[in-house]
């Protein structure tokens, strides 16, 4: 008894979706833009930090993101070839 009321529990839990912060430093797509994601990394060597930048595509429906925007980008279907996530919320607005 006790087992099948955790498998329940946890078939009606969402699924955890990937989220990343970054900065938006293209914006030229028909409702996509380009955010940069950094993080930083400890070398195995030299053991010191290096920072890495990534660059994803994300779906914008409102298409309202300037260059330099910092907004969350949340993992989704493919949506196109190299479009693969999706502009959840905007964090901050460039100046």
């Amino acid at each position: 008894m006790a087992n099948s009321t955790e498998t329940s529990s946890e078939a009606t839990k969402a699924p955890r979706t990937n989220s990343k912060v970054g900065v938006v430093v293209s914006n030229k797509m028909n409702k996509t833009v380009v955010v940069a994601v950094n993080t930083t990394v400890v070398s195995d060597m030299y053991r010191k930090y290096i920072k890495r930048t990534s660059r994803f595509l994300a779906h914008c429906e409102t298409n309202d993101l300037n260059v330099g925007d910092q907004v969350v980008i949340e993992e989704t279907r493919p949506l196109s070839r190299r479009k693969r996530w999706n502009v959840k919320e905007i964090i901050r607005r460039a100046s």
